[in-house]
């Protein structure tokens, strides 16, 4: 069966003065398809002033009355439905599909073969303007990871230079981000960000993927299963998220946090490069707040900012955050209990 072309945007795009060549590569047709449509308009007499007001399917039916009339046979899937299906956890285009044509037999009506409802999909998302390829879920991951390039504040009293680092989380789905200065990156300090960082996002993702860091991964072999330490699995098991090391030597597993490292050290670090800070509090504030213009500063390439698109179509699929947050304890073991009936430990006695 013939492609469906997309008369009405070849005859806006050939109004405003765009070569043949230039419409098919741009948007990726066929110069065929294309030069059948301009062709076509000239013998019809019809341009682009005359259909601007009319759908994309009359369009395409009046140019190709023959077409249109073996495609309308089949039930129109409602692709608007498809788009926000795909959004959750584990559906793709070809559950879908063995759903429409299920729903088919029962009203019975034809479905569309496979390629066909994919090539409408398409079609629907360019013509609405919406992301197709959805190569993240919403709510499904956080990405996790520390700063290479640090920030420091001043000790007043003895002028020393403290270093400070930087703690950052994205949801790749929408790109929303979290950042959070550290002094130091020891486990308690890594643990305690996850626990903020949750409450940052109102939620939590399905999956948390980090970097193969000792402060979290205890092994991580080539086959077998991943070893978490203690305190971060305990982390996992409270807030109910998988925690997901990389392959070891695959920054691309977690791309979307590598790419917002590099965007927070443009976007604060350097933006804060000039300020000099006489405490760790006055460093955390003035993050905090290049933090949230960082979040809210539009895209540009795609309609909204991070926190728009965070906040419409991602928060709801994060999961419900646990009542009480998880609380970091030590466990030690082999303690005698001394005649006192106290327990000894860090020259601290515990009853």
């Amino acid at each position: 069966m013939a492609n469906k072309i997309q008369v009405k945007l070849i005859l806006e795009l050939r109004s405003k003065n765009m070569s043949r060549n230039s419409i098919a590569e741009i948007r990726g047709m066929s110069r065929n398809s294309v030069s059948d449509v301009i062709k076509r308009s000239k013998q019809l007499g019809i341009t682009y002033d005359d259909v601007k007001n009319k759908s994309p399917d009359d369009v395409y039916a009046l140019f190709y009355p023959e077409r249109h009339t073996i495609e309308s046979l089949f039930a129109p899937p409602d692709y608007d439905h498809v788009h926000k299906e795909l959004k959750r956890v584990g559906v793709t285009l070809k559950l879908l599909w063995h759903e429409y044509k299920n729903q088919c037999a029962k009203e019975g009506s034809i479905p569309m073969g496979y390629t066909k409802y994919c090539k409408g999909y398409g079609e629907h998302t360019q013509l609405s303007q919406l992301t197709s390829h959805l190569t993240h879920k919403p709510g499904n991951t956080v990405e996790v990871d520390w700063s290479g390039p640090t920030m420091s504040y001043v000790v007043q009293s003895t002028r020393e230079i403290i270093t400070v680092y930087l703690f950052v989380a994205t949801l790749p789905y929408s790109q929303y981000s979290y950042v959070e200065p550290c002094l130091n990156m020891k486990q308690q300090t890594w643990i305690r960000c996850h626990v903020h960082m949750y409450e940052y996002f109102r939620g939590v993702p399905i999956r948390t993927v980090c970097d193969n860091l000792k402060t979290g991964v205890v092994k991580h072999p080539r086959e077998g299963d991943i070893i978490l330490n203690d305190e971060y699995d305990a982390l996992a098991h409270h807030y109910m998220t998988a925690i997901m090391p990389t392959r070891i030597k695959k920054p691309k597993d977690k791309a979307s946090v590598e790419g917002t490292v590099g965007n927070i050290a443009t976007s604060i670090i350097a933006r804060l490069r000039h300020q000099r800070f006489g405490s760790f509090e006055a460093l955390k504030d003035h993050i905090s707040i290049a933090l949230e213009d960082y979040n809210k500063t539009p895209f540009q390439k795609r309609d909204g900012s991070r926190y728009e698109v965070f906040l419409q179509e991602e928060l709801s699929y994060l999961h419900r955050l646990p009542d009480i947050p998880y609380e970091i304890a030590e466990w030690v073991y082999g303690r005698a209990i001394g005649l006192n009936s106290h327990v000894i430990y860090a020259k601290n006695s515990y009853s």
